[in-house]
Order: C-alpha cells, then sequence, then structure tokens
C-alpha cells in the first residue's frame, strides 16, 4: 500500500465521463434506453452504447452488471450495485453543479433571485436600477416565480440568492428568521374582501373572532392558511364556515365579481388597499374591510426582501447580490407603499 504520492484509482473508472453518469440517470429515471434517448434528445443506440460500456466497466470493477435486459417492452432491471452506482451519480452530478455554481456565485458572474406575484413589479423595478452594472459584468441574473410557503426553503436550499416576498411572523416563534438577513418594508395583518352588502356585513372592521360565522373564502395554503393556524389551530377548517377554498386569489375574486359565491375572502392588508385603489383590477367593486386579531396570538404579515444571513458580508460592496439589495433597500417599500 503506497502511503505517499497521488491517489490511484483504476483506469476503467477515469474513463467513466460525466455524460455516462448522466444517462445513466437517464435510464433510472425513464426505465429504457429508448425512453433515455426521447428525454436526452439522442439516438437510442448512443444511450445504449454507454449504458453496455457502464455496464462493462462496473460489471468488471464490482463484480456485477448495473442494469438486466428483462426483454422487449419492458423496463431495465437495476441490480442492486447498479442503484447503488446510480445514487453516486446523482450525488456526483449535484456536487459538481453546486460547486459551479457556487464559483459563479462567489465571483458575482450568476445571481438567482426569486419574488412573488404581488412583489414582482417592485423588483423588477430594483433590477432595472442594476442592469447597467450587471450588464458591464457579464451578470447572469435569473429571476423566479416563488409561492409564500416556498420562500425559506428555496434560500435554504441555495437555489436562490434573495427574495422579495411575504412571511408570515407570529409572536414567539420568531427564531425561524434568524438565519436570514431581512430588508422589511411593512408589518400588516388581514382583511377581507367581500361582495356581501353593508347591510349584512357592516362598518369597515371585522373581529377575527367574527371570522367563524361568515361564509370564507380561503386560500388552500400559504398565508392565510398559517394566520388561520395561528388563531384557531391546525383544525381550523372544522371551525369556519368555508363557502369556497381556493388555489389562487384571481380565481376568489372572479367567484365573488361574479356573485357564483356571496361572501368575504380573507386577504393580506397589502392587497386589499390596492385592490380599493384600483391598481388591482382584478378584485375591483370588492370591499374591504381589515381584520382585527382579537384571538391567538399576535400575527402579522411580513414584506420585505429576504437573503441568507452572512452572504452579503462575505462579497464586496460591488457583487450582483449587494448591488440588488441596496437598491431594493433604498426604496424601503416605495413601490408597495404607493399601490
Amino acid at each position: 500500500m503506497a502511503l505517499n504520492g497521488p491517489p490511484q484509482y483504476p483506469a476503467e473508472l477515469l474513463d467513466t465521463t460525466m455524460d455516462q453518469l448522466r444517462t445513466l440517470l437517464a435510464v433510472h429515471e425513464t426505465g429504457t434506453a429508448l425512453a433515455a434517448a426521447r428525454q436526452l434528445g439522442r439516438e437510442q443506440s448512443s444511450v445504449q452504447k454507454q449504458l453496455d460500456t457502464m455496464n462493462r466497466t462496473f460489471g468488471a470493477l464490482c463484480g456485477e452488471a448495473l442494469v438486466l435486459k428483462r426483454g422487449r417492452g419492458k423496463d431495465v432491471l437495476f441490480t442492486a450495485t447498479g442503484e447503488h452506482l446510480v445514487a453516486l451519480a446523482r450525488s456526483t452530478l449535484s456536487a459538481w453543479s453546486d460547486g459551479i455554481h457556487d464559483a459563479r456565485r462567489r465571483l458575482g458572474r450568476t445571481l438567482s433571485v426569486g419574488s412573488t406575484r404581488y412583489t414582482l413589479g417592485f423588483l423588477l423595478d430594483a433590477v432595472e436600477r442594476v442592469s447597467d452594472a450587471y450588464e458591464r459584468r457579464g451578470v447572469d441574473l435569473k429571476v423566479t416565480h416563488v409561492r409564500t410557503g416556498d420562500l425559506f426553503a428555496r434560500l435554504r436550499s441555495k437555489e436562490l440568492d434573495l427574495v422579495c416576498g411575504s412571511i408570515v411572523v407570529t409572536e414567539g416563534q420568531e427564531a425561524e428568521l434568524e438565519p436570514y438577513e431581512i430588508v422589511e418594508w411593512r408589518r400588516s395583518g388581514l382583511s377581507i374582501l367581500t361582495n356581501l352588502p353593508p347591510q349584512k356585513l357592516p362598518g369597515d372592521s371585522v373581529d377575527a373572532s367574527e371570522l367563524p360565522g361568515l361564509p370564507l373564502v380561503v386560500s388552500a395554503g400559504g398565508l392565510i392558511a398559517r394566520f388561520l393556524t395561528a388563531w384557531y389551530g391546525a383544525d381550523f377548517r372544522k371551525e369556519m364556515s368555508i363557502a369556497a377554498e381556493i388555489e389562487a386569489a384571481h380565481y376568489g375574486f372572479e367567484l365573488l365579481r361574479s356573485g357564483v359565491v356571496s361572501g368575504a375572502m380573507l386577504v393580506t392588508r397589502g392587497i386589499a388597499e390596492a385592490a380599493e385603489s384600483g391598481s388591482l383590477p382584478e378584485a375591483g367593486g370588492l370591499r374591504r374591510l381589515d381584520v382585527v386579531g382579537d384571538v391567538g396570538p399576535r400575527t402579522e404579515v411580513l414584506v420585505g426582501v429576504f437573503t441568507r444571513r452572512g452572504d452579503r458580508a462575505s462579497y464586496d460592496a460591488n457583487h450582483p447580490l449587494n448591488l440588488l439589495w441596496d437598491a431594493l433597500a433604498k426604496d424601503n417599500g416605495r413601490w408597495w407603499l404607493s399601490r
């Protein structure tokens, strides 16, 4: 056994390419060389040749083939060794991809940002102000739509470097914010947009304790569900009179404006203000009432900009992340407040 010198690897292993590993993963995902060829945009013969090469190589190295044919029209069978090598291939390609992305991010060559639907305009305004600097540096900017419930997960996984959006902050649970640096644009509560006449729902506000008595339109998940969970527990649907459960806000607006459903739709206060001001035409004609949180812990919507804590400090002031962060921070929510 050599104690010094460079590590020694089998020549057959060194001849294995990343493209072959990608082919192996494609066959594992699709089941056959033909399906993998379609996925990769290649000829079946090319995929089959790579698969046969890996079968011989790792059959010799490990003592067992990676895949076994099971007859015409049937998916290939991955052996235990094959399944193990698939996991290694996936890990190898993922590690290299992450490493390259991290290097590009560190050097300011790439930046991945996200936004929820209602903060996209503000993000795009800020991007426009830094676009000249990005162009000079050749920054590859990627903008992605993010659902509220996925905001922190997309940052934790390093899929995104910065997100504009909204989260729910519940008193006593602020620890979940600690891994992130935040520019707060605003904090607010909930409102309802309703087509119910003032005779049935008078005033300009409603207590949260009154919500169970109203025919509600609520989102299936996201911010609204987190509010209701904080106030009424995980089984809040048993407490409520839910007239409609929706996946997207515009669907709820359409239901109420059409009159198909008579009720009150729970929304963030920023959306209610936008509807009332006319800057959200799809909710036009609906009446706004603010919700007064008189049950459960204090719960708020925090709208702002989020990034992983420590990332900005590790880059110089002219790094694309810091340039965009500064552009967003200087406005301090001007776009939201003007809606």
